[in-house]
């Protein structure tokens, strides 16, 4: 009888495969852990690089958010009153200097003009006629000092006759009644000379009169040319120009509006002369100085990074030039962080000021690695005040 045969034997392929399931995970965990070791590794060479980095120069970089762009702009408002006549220009038109803005009905300063040229020539001939006057006065006075010289020779004629007169009616050759007749013709003479004198002297004051009155009309003459030359310039004024170059924004005005002196009508942003007011913690301000570097990005341009110097500091904080300072001496008191107006010179491309505008919202950076040396020195020396006074 033929053997039976044997079934396969599956036990020892299954028994090698169960062995080698735990090699297999052995092996992997043996490369995660290599994998952690590796990360963990990167993580601390990445934190001592970055901490590295802060230490030597991260820490002396100061940012804020709170900073816009700005920019000097000039308010155009009229030196004179009136109804505006002309306006050559439309919103956010760019304009250069003198480039005409507005015009102002000129009528009014036309006819103040021409009025004070009217009193100019009023006064003028006052002064022409003064000046008649006292060239007619000198010739009185020569007519006068004749009439004089004339009684004067009478009066001396008469005088002597009295004296010629006067032995003979002692001796009766003539009569008494004609020396008496003489001596009253002689006093009548001298009186007349002293009449004639007056005359000739009040002759004389009236030439200062007369030439008072030709001063008076030359101070008129002057004072109404001073109204015309201010008259001259309201007038120039109702032509209103561009003081600067830039462009026109916030335009209010229209022809025929009643503008009133110093009336606002427009503004002029010169978009050439852009900086950055960026408001920065107090505690932020330790080695800030002008001059040091800034990176600066806007918002508007997608982040784009600009350069700039720090220019200058304001001289209070924010809270110090606001329309009702904080009286911190009266009621409950909580310290606040204070921020302080830093101005900040942009330093950019024609290309890309003519992208920017006033109030547009930046980041800003400021390097202040350059005086890190400085609190130390600070710190140094105020200890060696406090070991001098020890």
């Amino acid at each position: 009888m033929a053997e039976q045969a044997s079934p396969p034997d599956d036990t020892a392929p299954a028994d090698s495969g169960d062995a080698s399931e735990p090699e297999q995970r052995r092996t992997l965990s043996g490369r995660a852990k290599a994998i952690l070791i590796a990360v963990a590794l990167a993580v601390v060479v990445a934190g001592g690089i970055w901490y590295a980095g802060y230490k030597a120069h991260g820490q002396y970089l100061q940012e804020t958010n709170d900073a816009q762009v700005q920019a000097d702009m000039v308010t155009v408002a009229p030196r004179v009153a009136g109804y505006v006549a002309e306006v050559f220009v439309t919103d956010n038109q760019d304009v250069r200097a003198g480039q005409p803005l507005v015009r102002i009905d000129p009528r009014n300063s036309e006819a103040q003009a021409a009025q004070a040229e009217a009193q100019i020539a009023v006064a003028n001939a006052q002064a022409d006629s003064a000046r008649a006057q006292v060239r007619e006065q000198y010739a009185a006075i020569e007519q006068a000092r004749a009439q004089l010289a004339s009684a004067r020779d009478k009066a001396a004629h008469d005088a002597a006759e009295v004296a010629r007169y006067r032995p003979l009616a002692a001796s009766g050759a003539e009569t008494r009644q004609q020396l008496a007749q003489l001596q009253v013709t002689a006093q009548q003479s001298a009186q007349a000379v002293r009449a004639q004198e007056a005359a000739v002297a009040m002759q004389q004051r009236r030439v200062a009169t007369f030439e008072t009155q030709v001063k008076q009309g030359l101070a008129q003459a002057q004072a109404a040319r001073a109204q015309q030359s201010a008259t001259r310039v309201d007038l120039n004024a109702t032509l209103i120009r561009a003081a600067i170059d830039g462009r026109v924004g916030d335009k209010t005005v229209e022809v025929g509006q009643y503008a009133g002196t110093g009336t606002r009508l427009m503004s002029l942003v010169p978009l050439d002369r852009l900086y950055i007011t960026a408001n920065f913690k107090e505690t932020q301000l330790a080695l800030m100085r002008p001059g040091q570097p800034v990176e600066i990005k806007v918002d508007a341009l997608d982040g784009i990074a600009l350069k700039g110097r720090v220019a200058s500091f304001s001289p209070g904080t924010g809270a110090q030039f606001s329309l009702l300072p904080p009286q911190n001496a009266t009621g409950n008191f909580t310290k606040i962080t204070q921020r302080v107006p830093v101005r900040i010179a942009l330093e950019a491309t024609p290309q890309t000021r003519r992208l920017l505008v006033p109030g547009l919202s930046v980041e800003v950076t400021v390097d202040t690695s350059a005086a890190k040396g400085e609190i130390e020195r600070l710190r140094d020396e105020q200890r060696k005040a406090n070991r001098q006074e020890r």
